[in-house]
């Protein structure tokens, strides 16, 4: 879609071939701006003074062609720096100390038929030990989600019953629920669809919105203080 500043220079002796645009102008946003010299019927144009009447035509942001840095997002991010070695290894080990203590912890729970260790757990942890200082990674916008996700994968699963319709509608009303208490965190809009087609878990009934999902990111969240700190004091 294209737009059109249409000026009238009439009265003016500038050479439009001189015209300048302040940098902050809105005509000044696109590379290919076309100036088109439009002649008034019965009037010849003056060449010399530049008088007649001009358009400028811009290609407008919003059109369907991909900008020239579409595919830039499908390249690694260049302008940041390389990690060091302990960027790398610290994420790691606490990623591994994580899932290593959640397993033994489902060995006791075993008798019960309950499980710690689910896999929103491990989309969690990469948030919170690779992104740290991602709006995902604040603990407002992760225990808000956690609990108000998994509540609604209960309430779907006693209103619609197991199936399709459950899953969908908790999924849909779970991202309404994170956009709506801003506290948007990907990880949890799995919650909803474990629930429901998980049978283990829908004997907690609303328990569920505490076990295992907020539980465990209490565990992750001192696990990533350690991390944050090792990050910090223990470079190489």
């Amino acid at each position: 879609m294209a737009m059109q500043a249409i000026f009238n220079w009439d009265h003016v002796t500038t050479p439009w071939s001189s015209l300048s645009l302040p940098s902050s102008s809105p005509l000044m946003f696109a590379e290919n701006i076309k100036w088109k010299k439009k002649e008034k019927k019965g009037k010849e144009k003056d060449e010399g003074s530049g008088r007649g009447r001009y358009v400028c035509a811009a290609s407008s942001s919003n059109s369907t062609t991909p900008s020239p840095n579409y595919w830039d997002w499908w390249k690694p991010d260049k302008g940041a720096p390389a990690p060091c070695l302990s960027d790398i290894l610290w994420p790691s080990a606490g990623a591994f100390a994580a899932m290593a203590i959640l397993g033994k912890v489902d060995q006791l729970l075993s008798p019960k038929g309950l499980s710690m260790t689910i896999a929103p757990l491990g989309a969690v942890s990469a948030v919170l030990f690779a992104t740290p200082n991602a709006p995902g990674a604040r603990k407002y916008n992760m225990f808000v989600a956690q609990m108000g996700c998994a509540a609604i994968g209960v309430l779907a699963l006693s209103a619609f019953g197991p199936g399709w319709l459950a899953r969908s509608a908790a999924l849909g009303a779970s991202i309404g629920f994170m956009i709506w208490t801003r506290s948007v965190h990907p990880p949890a809009a799995s919650l909803p669809i474990l629930f429901i087609d998980g049978s283990k878990f829908h004997r907690l009934h609303l328990w569920y919105a505490l076990f295992p999902g907020a539980a465990g990111c209490i565990l992750l969240c001192l696990i990533q203080e350690m991390v944050s700190y090792l990050k910090d004091n223990c470079k190489f």
